[in-house]
Parts: C-alpha cells; structure tokens; sequence
C-alpha cells in the first residue's frame, strides 16, 4: 500500500508540473506577443523620430546666415 502511496505522490506532481508548463506556455505567448507589440511601436516612433530630424534639417538649410557680431572696439 505504501508503494501505491508513493506512485499517487508522484502522479500528483506529475500533475502540477503538467499544468504549471501550461501556465508557463500562454505566459510566454503573451509575452512574445507584448514583445512583438513594442518592437513595431519601437520602429514606427525611429522613423517617425528620423522623418522629424530630416524636417529640423530641412527647415534649419532654409533659415538665412546669422550676420557676424562684430565686437566694439573700445
């Protein structure tokens, strides 16, 4: 009998070793997701941030020369 015991104890970890890979398995689908999620949002904001530096740019070849400031000579 302490043999059957010892089987069912361990068919009982079994168990809850089966359902906690479970558990770990969707947690793993679901932070891949998430991850797949914020590398997408990561690359649309880098080129969103690149089309607004190339604006900057754009925009700062259009301003005119600063005149020199000449010091005052007294």
């Amino acid at each position: 009998m302490a043999n059957q015991n010892h089987i069912d104890q361990i068919a009982e970890r079994v168990e809850r070793l089966l359902v906690r890979y479970a558990e770990l398995q969707r947690t793993n689908v679901l932070l891949t997701n998430q991850v797949d999620v914020l590398t997408q949002e990561r690359d649309t904001l880098k080129s969103r941030l690149g089309a607004a530096r190339a604006r900057v740019d754009a925009l700062l070849d259009r301003l005119p020369e600063a005149p020199a400031v000449q010091k005052d000579p007294t």
